[in-house]
């Protein structure tokens, strides 16, 4: 009989033994695998429904301009015109994939495939980042089979938008973040005995990478502050107040950092402070419609009603017919709002006056005034559902519809089964994930997150749980709650999802 320990190899930390080879084998066949599967599902949609937004032209004239003419903005009567319309970074992407593949479309939407994939790994990682230590590595592999396999992210690689890339950095952040509460004890140092990373530098790292996603999207900075508000709940007592202090003042430096060369273009180029995108995407001599998305903001709540309201400011007539009944709390104010949209409607180049703006700004304070419970409280929760649950096939070459179901189901059965089977999925992601947080709870035991590192990373699953919160709830407050808004939050939902996978008894 041969013995055992004969066959027993060694890698650089010792002998390797049978079970930890096959344990390494077994993670890059997943890995493998998971890769053929994702990149299969990417490039499905690639070839097959590739998609085109009203933005997606814009960020290619804001690249094209900024690689040809070395200023970032648009051509306007053939000249390069500086703007600070949108972020920079999602353009940069654009030049880049330009620079290195040639200007096309299809050279873009594969790049964001190899993006996603990598984003797979992130979320494989973020989720063995929240499970006990003995179950990380079964836990990074469901995580990461969910994510090669979850289509609300997936489909945005078909599509010139800044999702892809702003999903990528967020989960790298989230990743740093959480790992760096992970751990025990909390220092103002970058390595510990050891040499490794310390939460302090996980923390660090997060707010880098967080920086570069606000350069993508600028209401990533809310994730930098739950960031530091949980890092100050985790570590406020180990270090005292004035550690405390000094901790949050770094990890909101090296957020800033990657910020400030478009904080200083912005100065030297447009005379003005400016680190993020502006609040409505206007120019300077433009109008924002202020009191407009005010009245909107006491009625719109689907998706669908952005269409005929909100994206038709400058572009279109509008049409007192399609709004809802909600819109009008009486005869009386259908008929002021209807003359409203007779005046705008018959305005040289479809824009709302002040003059118009300040009515429709009053008609919204009347609304608020009646029922202040609904503008404050009612649409809001109505627009958190939208943002979450709305079927995410608003970028295939489908209607999306699904109601009346016999009207729909005449005119395309596929059309109600793929709107259907994704809005099921919408629910049983979240459905999931609750489930996810509520599997490690009991895990856990109902113990409190100062147990000892090897256990569950509940510091972690606050962090997620606390941003998704504050990023829903700052949603339903911009004019158009859009469901890909939420987007970048899914490897954080599929992370929580993945840890289902703990078994009770293997807790330490």
């Amino acid at each position: 009989m041969i013995n055992s320990s004969a066959t027993q190899s060694s890698g650089p930390d010792g002998p390797i033994i049978p079970a930890q080879r096959d344990g390494v084998t077994g993670l890059r066949v997943h890995a493998f695998l998971a890769i053929m599967v994702a990149l299969g599902l990417r490039l499905l949609f690639v070839f097959r429904f590739p998609g085109s937004a009203g933005d997606s032209d814009l960020y290619i004239q804001f690249a094209r301009t900024w690689a040809d003419h070395h200023v970032y903005g648009f051509l306007l009567d053939g000249l390069p015109v500086p703007t600070d319309l949108r972020m920079p970074g999602y353009p940069a992407f654009l030049a880049g994939v330009a620079q290195l593949l040639g200007r096309s479309i299809r050279a873009i939407l594969l790049s964001q495939a190899v993006l996603d994939i990598v984003t797979c790994f992130l979320t494989a990682a973020l989720a063995a980042a929240l499970a006990p230590a003995r179950s990380r590595r079964r836990i990074g592999i469901i995580g990461l089979w969910l994510a090669a396999t979850c289509p609300f992210v997936a489909n945005y690689t078909a599509v010139v938008l800044t999702e892809v890339l702003v999903t990528l950095l967020a989960t790298a952040a989230l990743y740093f973040f959480v790992v760096g509460l992970g751990q025990m004890p909390v220092t103002l140092k970058l390595r510990d005995a050891g040499k490794h990373l310390t939460p302090f530098a996980f923390a660090l790292l997060g707010g880098a990478f967080t920086g570069l996603a606000t350069l993508v999207r600028p209401e990533m900075p809310l994730l930098i502050g739950v960031g530091i508000v949980v890092y100050v709940l985790r570590a406020g007592r180990i270090l005292g107040a004035r550690r405390t202090i000094l901790f949050a003042a770094a990890v909101a430096g090296a957020f800033l950092l990657p910020l400030l060369p478009w904080a200083a273009r912005n100065f030297i180029t447009l005379r003005k402070i400016q680190f993020l995108a502006p609040r409505y995407a206007t120019l300077p001599d433009e109008y924002a419609p202020v009191g407009y998305y005010a009245w909107t903001a006491t009625w719109l709540e689907r998706y669908r009603e952005v269409y005929v309201s909100a994206w038709r400011i400058g572009e279109e007539p509008l049409n007192i017919d399609d709004l809802p009944n909600t819109a009008f709390d009486s005869p009386d104010e259908k008929a002021r709002v209807s003359e409203l949209f007779a005046e705008y409607n018959d305005s040289p180049n479809l824009e709302i006056s002040p003059e118009l703006d300040r009515q429709f700004a009053e008609i919204a304070r009347e609304r608020t005034r009646r029922h202040p419970l609904r503008t404050y409280v009612g649409v809001p929760f109505e627009r958190a559902l939208t943002i979450w649950f709305t079927p995410r096939t608003e970028l295939m070459s489908i209607d999306g519809k699904f109601w009346p179901l016999r009207e729909q189901w005449t005119d395309s059965h596929a059309d109600v089964v793929v709107t259907g089977s994704f809005a099921l999925l919408g629910y049983v992601y979240i459905a999931l994930a609750i489930a996810g947080i509520w599997c490690i709870w009991r895990t856990a035991g109902g113990s409190t997150a100062n147990g000892p590192p090897v256990g569950p990373n509940l510091w972690g699953i606050a962090l997620l749980v606390g941003y998704f919160v504050v990023r829903t709830a700052f949603l339903t407050t911009v004019e158009t709650p859009e469901p890909r808004y939420v987007v970048s939050c899914y490897p954080g939902a599929l992370a929580l999802i993945s840890l289902l996978g703990v078994r009770r008894n293997q807790s330490p």
